[in-house]
């Protein structure tokens, strides 16, 4: 696939799930906002929101308060006191 090409939104979220661990293995090293982990992963940055969401909405991941300087949200890994059901 060329940068140019974009996939189906349905294909992309079929990988939600098991782009979890991989998602989580790049916060492990730290927080980090959605384009650092694009490019950790190479994985375009729509793509990457996609399965970050996911993770979010599960209570795996929290969100920065406030924006960065550069306005972008960090994000990290939830600990075991701060995991939630949806």
């Amino acid at each position: 696939m060329t940068p140019n090409e974009s996939r189906s939104p349905l294909e992309v979220c079929r990988e939600e799930m098991s782009m979890h661990a991989s998602v989580a293995e790049v916060l492990r090293q730290g927080e980090r906002t959605v384009p650092e982990l694009a490019e950790a992963l190479g994985a375009p940055v729509p793509e990457v929101m996609i399965w970050l969401m996911g993770m979010r909405r599960y209570g795996l991941v929290i969100e920065s308060a406030e924006p960065n300087e550069d306005e972008y949200f960090t994000y990290r890994l939830a600990d075991a006191t701060e995991v939630q059901a949806p």
